[in-house]
């Protein structure tokens, strides 16, 4: 998987491979470290790109001059000043292309006027947050007309059974790529891993990445698995009208079957980093996932981005091989054996002792994109003497305020920014050799290794010296480790929003997370359990997904939470708890255990967190925070606690809730929100479902055959399918 920066170019075309796994028993770490993805050079330029370059040194002033080799940014706000990013530079350079732009192009300078217009309309009335969006959109625009070469002839994105939602020329392509599935070293016998092979190059791009996506997204996936569907999910994206591209098997699609090919095409409405995984089953799990950026403004200066930083624990068997532990207890629970930092991470007993290493200059500050891609880990995220500003919770900008240790739950994302100077005292002194441990230390309660057994925390190295390979000395501060979010009044939105007050007694429905038990004990184990939020646990049919099945007749299922047409714009609120015992009325078992819970389709206002679920019940008991409340679409019930959440109803859809605890989703911890149905049914004509349509075909016809089914004897499916 790469992990390099990605050119603000507006679209991307690339074509991914899923391809089935084999053994891959090794001495070496338990996974091998994420490919890097490395383009060929670009062609030299062309006569007409040149005269353009020329033109833009003359009439651009030299500080204005974006320079694409580069990726330092300078760190140039005063103390006292505005908290603004560097990227005002940005729209700076944007305007300042615009001019060229115009003696060169006729094509979209109307658009150009406009925006560039709005944009300043913005300045001027000091909203930046909006006057820097658009200048980034003047940006991508000018950069992308001035410095890139006309679109290759032989475009061939080798996707003749797929048909786009949106009518984008196909000679708008900037680049693709094709990835496969392959065998890895390693401890493990069943890991897969994505090896990257560049297809081809239609336009000059500086440096790319697996999944880059700025304004329009297009990426044609095929499924090489033997005997799975998949699907890919772009976690965190809104998909603003366009549900189909969700990912989701059973809701949005049909799985994509084996040979097939899907094209997801969407729009990115939001920057930051997150990440795409699976949603068939337990895959993610055995590691289909990987990272995606947008580039944006930030609330804090850097000097450099570092790629991203993905987090997770890791199983030495398949999750599928586990997923009868989970439902048996035999002999226990699922258990974790490592944990990696971008694929590399060490094990007892494994050889060479792999660590992710990291190299930094002193006195810069450079931006970690850090995500937790974990199964059933919260992790406490920490850089021996080293103090981090954090400016960005999953999507969202906010504040900067600063840490030394940030939690991280499943799911979730942060952007922070790492100080390279690190502190010295009497308790820690700082290393002599310039060497300090990047710690991913398990949070208390939040996690399920084998007992006795648990992995080195110390999977990282931060090294001041490249050419170092001594192993640090350093030693954390006593941080806590309690299983619980990072503090929400920390995370500060920037773009404020305001949610309108409602009380709690007037709620008509809460959603209790608990155990369903079946009267089918195995021989020596537990009854089988499922996670459900309401009486019933979730169970989607691969072949007919909600999307299809818009025109029923009959009501939806009573978990659903359907929200009607005429609650445009307006807000929903959910109150979910997470009882630590039985609750009256109710037959279901209750256990004391958090969830990190994440909506689709949408980000939710956090408008209270605890951990006493019987608070809700009690006058004055739980006081809700309506007044610009944390913004996120990750968040963790506490053990025996509750969460209530809103969200405003402007995407129709059918999203899913669901928790991010790969084992508890599997088993049913989920539901579907049907949002503005009759609205949805109107934009989801034959027409746009037509692609929808074929891959369920196909995957109708894979299915009929029981020769495909990895389990002969049994059922296909044997979990919630999601």
């Amino acid at each position: 998987m790469s992990q390099s920066e990605y050119t603000a170019l507006p679209r991307v075309e690339e074509e991914i491979e899923i391809d089935s796994a084999t053994n891959a028993i090794g001495s070496e770490s338990s996974r091998s470290s994420i490919d890097s993805l490395v383009l060929p050079p670009p062609p030299p330029p062309s006569p007409w790109r040149v005269a353009a370059n020329k033109i833009q040194t003359i009439l651009i002033p030299s500080f204005l001059q974006r320079d694409d080799s580069a990726e330092e940014r300078p760190s140039t706000r005063q103390a006292g000043s505005s908290r603004i990013s560097t990227d005002w530079l940005d729209g700076l350079r944007g305007v300042a292309s615009f001019f060229v732009f115009l003696f060169h192009h006729t094509i979209s300078w109307v658009r150009m006027v406009t925006v560039s217009a709005i944009c300043v309309y913005f300045m001027a009335k000091e909203q930046w947050n909006m006057a820097l969006f658009l200048a980034g959109l003047v940006v991508a625009e000018s950069n992308l007309l001035l410095l890139s070469e006309p679109a290759s002839s032989s475009n061939n994105n080798n996707n003749n059974n797929s048909s786009s939602s949106s009518n984008i020329s196909e000679t708008d392509t900037i680049w693709t790529e094709e990835f496969d599935l392959e065998k890895a070293p390693g401890k493990t016998p069943w890991y897969r891993k994505f090896s990257g092979k560049i297809r081809k190059i239609s336009r000059t791009a500086r440096k790319v990445g697996l999944v880059f996506i700025l304004i329009l997204g297009l990426v044609h996936v095929t499924n090489k698995l033997q005997y799975n569907g998949t699907t890919i999910h772009w976690h965190g994206l809104w998909q603003k009208n366009t549900m189909e591209m969700d990912g989701v098997n059973g809701v949005t699609q049909c799985p994509i079957a084996p040979e097939d090919t899907f094209t997801y095409e969407f729009r990115a409405y939001q920057y930051g980093t997150s990440w795409y995984h699976s949603h068939y089953s337990l895959q993610y799990a055995d590691g289909l996932a990987g990272p995606t950026t947008i580039h944006g403004p930030s609330s804090a200066n850097y000097d450099e981005a570092k790629d991203p930083i993905l987090i997770t624990d890791w199983n030495h068997r398949s999750a599928f091989q586990d997923w009868e532990r989970e439902l048996t207890r035999i002999p226990t629970f699922p258990r974790m054996n490592s944990i990696l930092i971008n694929g590399i991470g060490n094990f007892a007993g494994s050889f060479p002792r792999e660590r992710f290493n990291m190299t930094v200059t002193r006195g810069k500050k450079y931006i970690l994109r850090v995500i937790n891609t974990s199964v059933d880990t919260t992790f406490v995220f920490s850089i021996d003497n080293h103090q981090f500003e954090v400016m960005s919770s999953d999507f969202v900008p906010i504040k900067p305020y600063n840490v030394t240790h940030i939690l991280i739950g499943i799911g979730q994302r942060y952007h922070i920014v790492l100080h390279a100077d690190p502190f010295n005292t009497t308790k820690y002194p700082a290393s002599t050799e310039g060497n300090y441990w990047i710690r991913t230390v398990p949070a208390d309660g939040c996690k399920g290794f084998e007992v006795g057994n648990e992995p080195d925390e110390r999977q990282g190295i931060l090294r001041y010296n490249a050419s170092s390979t001594s192993v640090p000395t350093t030693w954390r501060d006593p941080y806590g480790l309690a299983c619980r979010d990072e503090n929400y009044t920390n995370l500060v939105s920037i773009h404020e929003w305001h949610i309108t007050p409602v009380k709690l007694n007037n709620r008509s429905k809460d959603f209790d997370i608990g155990l369903d038990t079946v009267d089918d004990r195995p021989v020596g184990g537990n009854n089988f359990s499922w996670w459900s939020f309401g009486e019933n646990p979730l169970w989607v049919d691969f072949s007919n997904p909600t999307i299809t099945g818009l025109n029923r007749t009959d009501p939806w299922p009573k978990d659903y939470v359907v929200v009607p047409a005429e609650n445009q714009g307006g807000w929903v609120y959910l109150v979910i708890t997470a009882p630590k015992a039985s609750v009256a009325g109710k037959k279901r078992v209750f256990a004391p255990v958090a969830h990190p819970l994440h909506l689709h389709g949408h980000d939710f206002a956090l408008l209270a967190q605890g951990n006493d679920s019987t608070l809700l019940n009690k006058t004055n008991g739980v006081t809700l925070k309506f007044d610009n409340p944390p913004r996120r679409d990750v968040a963790l019930i506490p053990a025996g606690g509750y969460l209530v959440v809103a969200f405003k109803a402007d995407n129709p859809g059918s999203w899913l809730f669901h928790c991010h605890i790969a084992w508890h989703a599997s088993s049913g911890l989920a539901l579907q929100i049907m949002e503005r149905e009759e609205d949805l049914k109107k934009m989801m004509t034959e027409e746009r479902l037509a692609e929808t349509r074929r891959v369920c075909e196909n995957w109708d016809k894979w299915y009929s055959n029981t020769s495909n089914h990895w389990n002969a004897s049994g059922p296909f499916q044997d979990d919630s399918g999601v």
